[in-house]
């Protein structure tokens, strides 16, 4: 299929996109390069069309949608200090940006869009694990954009074009970075403190591999009936993370606790039954078993 990855030179499109060259798709990449970065698409450079453009510009996104089966929309404000930093940023290229795209893929006649939205649509959940149905109730800028983005995916879908939401806990692997596995692994490299802000966090992590396969299983296979969890199913306390680390890179980081950050949602772990049901993926059952792997890919770069 000839397929869109917005966002395809980030983090988790990067992965996605080598793993659909490989599986012999015609990729075309629209990214804006603000979080994206072409080093990360070394393996599948040569085989991919990359436009540098931006979500938010409409006719950009005419041409880019000729021709296209499948749109993965990963294009975002993707974290949510930078979104809390910037909140306007955050709205525009999460909110607008995503009406954008769905108004173009729609109007181009793409068959399927698969919406990229994020566990921080839950905010701070009243009991664990947290289920499909829970309340949507953001704690943060960033949240409030994935919601809005969320609620205009039916508005768009219709008979003719399918729109299918993935609500990711959180992802983690190479090539990430600004994000709390990656900045404890800089901080062990460094011998700097690892710094937990308010103690009590328990995050549900899940393999960028995983990620990668249930995206393609939203985008391939059936018509989801709503938003589908993808994490682990189990829950990670930043301390025990923080002590792995410690243990594999044998560093002499030490880790302090600082004051909370109100922002930031404290407690989630996915209840992915509804994924393992309708997208047949399962998780490893280590969520954490792919920190070594981050290490070796750090110690390279």
């Amino acid at each position: 299929m000839r397929v869109l990855v917005t966002g395809g030179a980030g983090f988790i499109g990067s992965h996605l996109t080598d793993y659909l060259v490989s599986e012999k798709h015609e990729v075309v990449i629209l990214d804006n390069f603000t979080r994206g970065h072409r080093e990360y698409l070394a393996k599948s450079l040569s085989d991919v069309t990359v436009i540098d453009g931006d979500i938010r510009d409409r006719d950009a996104l005419s041409q880019v949608m000729k021709g296209i089966d499948v749109v993965f929309h990963l294009a975002a404000q993707s974290n949510v200090v930078g979104a809390v930093k910037d909140i306007e940023y955050s709205f525009s290229t999460n909110v607008v940006g995503t009406f954008e795209v769905l108004r173009a893929a729609r109007n181009a006649g793409v068959r399927r869009l698969v919406f990229s939205s994020s566990r921080e649509v839950y905010g701070e959940a009243v009991k664990l694990p947290v289920g499909e149905k829970a309340p949507l109730n953001a704690k943060n800028a960033y949240g409030a954009s994935k919601i809005a983005g969320e609620l205009y995916c039916p508005i768009f879908r219709s008979e003719a074009f399918e729109v299918n939401v993935l609500r990711f806990a959180n992802v983690y692997g190479p090539r990430d970075r600004g994000r709390v596995i990656p900045i404890f692994l800089d901080n062990a490299a460094a011998g700097t403190p690892f710094k937990i802000f308010g103690g009590g966090q328990l995050i549900d992590f899940v393999w960028i591999e995983t990620v990668v396969a249930t995206l393609c299983r939203a985008a391939f296979g059936p018509v989801l009936p709503g938003p589908v969890n993808v994490g682990s199913g189990k829950g990670t306390s930043l301390q025990k993370l923080a002590e792995e680390v410690i243990r594999i890179t044998g560093t002499s980081s030490r880790i302090e606790i600082a004051p909370a950050r109100s922002y930031e949602t404290e407690r989630f772990v996915a209840d992915i039954a509804e994924g393992e049901r309708l997208l047949s993926f399962t998780p490893p059952d280590d969520p954490l078993f792919g920190l070594s792997r981050m290490l070796t890919a750090s110690i390279k770069a």
